[in-house]
């Protein structure tokens, strides 16, 4: 079962997404991506109140995501992205971006912390960092 509401479009979305931000990370990278997406949609809490569509979410401005005003991002979705996709859409966590809402690839070491944001954790080339569980409860579930 979806925990965010999706239509076929906002599925192809979200795994275009999930590639363009982290394909140079693996699946688990994308996953992981897809992991920060959907807090944003699930949180409305923080930078994302209002947020409430995997749409509203991609496109959000300011604060979005970087990859949408690249050309990459606008790829066909592959059915690999897809399934990915639907992973994170169905609720599947993977730390450290389980209850993530903010990522970026520095060029060096992970900071501790980032827009007063604690690190959660690094994969690859991203760091990835949550909210406490008082500012933002939806996403703890």
């Amino acid at each position: 079962m979806a925990v965010v509401a999706h239509t076929t479009e906002d599925l192809r979305l979200l795994a275009r997404l999930m590639r363009a931000e982290a394909e140079g990370d693996g699946k688990l990278g994308m996953l992981m991506v897809g992991n920060v997406g959907v807090n944003r949609v699930i949180g409305n809490c923080l930078d994302f109140k209002g947020i409430r569509s995997l749409r509203s979410m991609v496109f959000q401005k300011p604060g979005g995501f970087e990859a949408v005003d690249k050309p990459y991002f606008y790829q066909r979705a592959r059915e690999s992205d897809i399934n990915l996709a639907r992973q994170v859409i169905r609720g599947w966590k993977y730390h450290p971006a389980s209850y993530c809402l903010w990522f970026f690839k520095p060029s060096g070491a992970c900071p501790a912390q980032w827009f007063n944001q604690w690190n959660a954790g690094r994969y690859k080339s991203h760091c990835f960092y949550a909210p406490s569980q008082s500012d933002c409860p939806q996403i703890y579930f």
